[in-house]
């Protein structure tokens, strides 16, 4: 009687391969906790905020302006909706109003504004050189920072900045505005969360 011995032989994973398969999940799992995270970052922002501030202008003039801003969490990440009122000393009021839906990317506490839709439904950003503002903004700590960049005709830019700092009873607003990189206006303010 003949008998047949098959053995078998164990090899060990490639290592490329389990690295590869390491990655991929890593990946996986961390893009679909990014919405948690910027859901998380910004909770404490979200609410309605108002207050006035008195802003000189170049003239000397001071005009009052009402500001308000509403920050609220989105499906896919947040928006911003940003109010001033401006009364002006012949008892004329002209209102602005702003809203802008945000959501994150790659980068930790950065976000970029869905202001538009591209021809497949997707939120892109504008096209600064078209004369559109790009948007963005970013969270560092306490202060909600949002971002427009605006590129004129002949090159020259304007960047505005909005910072909304968490404080007791509401939020610290410093607004900036910067010609060419240039100071033009600085308007800070209390704005009471109602």
């Amino acid at each position: 009687m003949r008998r047949t011995v098959i053995s078998q032989t164990r090899t060990m994973p490639d290592i490329r391969r389990v690295t590869l398969w390491c990655l991929v999940g890593l990946s996986a799992l961390l893009l679909a906790i990014q919405p948690a995270f910027a859901s998380d970052t910004l909770r404490r922002f979200v609410g309605e905020y108002s207050g006035t501030a008195q802003v000189e202008q170049l003239d000397g003039s001071v005009e009052q302006r009402d500001m308000s801003v509403a920050i609220r969490e989105t499906r896919k990440g947040f928006e911003v909706q940003w109010s001033t009122a401006i009364q002006r000393a012949s008892g004329e009021e002209k209102t602005k109003t702003y809203k802008i839906e945000f959501q994150p990317t790659e980068r930790n506490g950065v976000f970029a504004a869905a202001m538009k839709t591209n021809v497949f439904g997707h939120t892109v950003q504008m096209n600064a050189m078209k004369g559109e503002p790009f948007v963005w903004a970013r969270v560092i700590d306490k202060t909600l920072t949002v971002f427009s960049l605006y590129v004129a005709e002949n090159g020259d830019y304007l960047m505005q900045q909005y910072d909304r700092t968490l404080a007791d009873g509401g939020l610290e607003l410093d607004f900036s505005l910067h010609r060419n990189g240039m100071p033009s206006r600085k308007v800070s303010s209390f704005l009471t969360r109602d």
